[in-house]
């Protein structure tokens, strides 16, 4: 019988390309996303069916857990992918950019997993693989609010995987580094306040400087190839970074004096 995989943010990047990569393998596909219904590619797949479903919206999660169960049976992987980036200097960002940013990246991943978790303890199996990124564990400017759910997913599903781990629950943490998608042109909320422009030409700088590193990026197989492998991993291994160095990355934030690495980080995104 084929396993399936239940992503969430399943309409363009990551979750797309990990839902097409995924049913070209034999598994069953529930793709979710806000506006199923203006999805032409997924569609084309026997084994991918497209549900509505908006992280922060709980009816909507429930209804699109049940509408894929009753659709193929059993969900073997939860896949949280669904999220997105305020970008720019936090001083700009208002109330409503600061919530919002949370209640998708964070508070929206925890209800999905609310869901599941109950469904899977029963079953004693099952896996909920939760995309972080590099920036779950260290930092840049101008993604302040980002970087502040991203650790927090780092934290929660930490934790998580000792809770679950006794219901053989695997939990794990996918860590992207630069991965060409449509993320920056698509995603990015631009924190802006009127009359505040003494950011300008620092964020003029910056932000070229993560396009120039965007443009040189892996596709977003890489990231999925790296998700295939651990939703069929028999292991409780609860990290994979993957793209754009991010394992070397990482591996220098674990070794170098914490000044050293910030110092570092300066001078590739402070270059003119």
């Amino acid at each position: 019988m084929s396993k399936t995989i239940f992503i969430t943010g399943a309409s363009s990047g990551i979750g797309k390309t990990t839902a097409i990569y995924f049913a070209e393998r034999g598994w069953n596909v529930a793709a979710t996303m806000r506006k199923p219904q203006e999805e032409v590619e997924l569609v084309k797949y026997k084994t991918i069916k497209c549900y509505a479903l908006d992280v922060m919206d709980e009816e909507s999660i429930e209804k699109a857990f049940h509408w894929a169960i009753q659709d193929f049976g059993a969900i073997d992987v939860l896949l949280n992918n669904a999220g997105y980036a305020a970008l720019g200097p936090f001083e700009a960002a208002d109330k409503y950019q600061i919530a919002k940013q949370f209640d998708t990246n964070v508070i929206g991943l925890m209800s999905v997993c609310q869901q599941f978790i109950p469904y899977f303890r029963e079953r004693k199996s099952g896996s909920i693989i939760n995309i972080s990124s590099v920036g779950g564990r260290i930092t840049f400017p101008l993604y302040s609010l980002y970087h502040g759910t991203k650790w927090a997913v780092e934290g929660f599903t930490e934790s998580l995987s000792f809770e679950l781990k006794p219901f053989n629950i695997k939990v794990k943490i996918i860590e992207p580094g630069a991965i060409k998608t449509d993320f920056y042109d698509r995603s990015p909320d631009l924190l802006k306040k009127e009359g505040l422009h003494v950011y300008d030409a620092y964020v003029d700088k910056i932000s070229a400087n993560f396009l120039r590193a965007a443009a040189s990026a892996p596709g977003p197989e890489v990231v999925a190839k790296i998700i295939w492998r651990a939703a069929n991993s028999n292991s409780f291994k609860l990290r994979y970074a993957v793209g754009s160095g991010a394992p070397f990355i990482l591996f220098l934030r674990r070794i170098l004096p914490h000044a050293w690495f910030m110092g570092l980080v300066r001078r590739v995104l402070d270059r003119s």
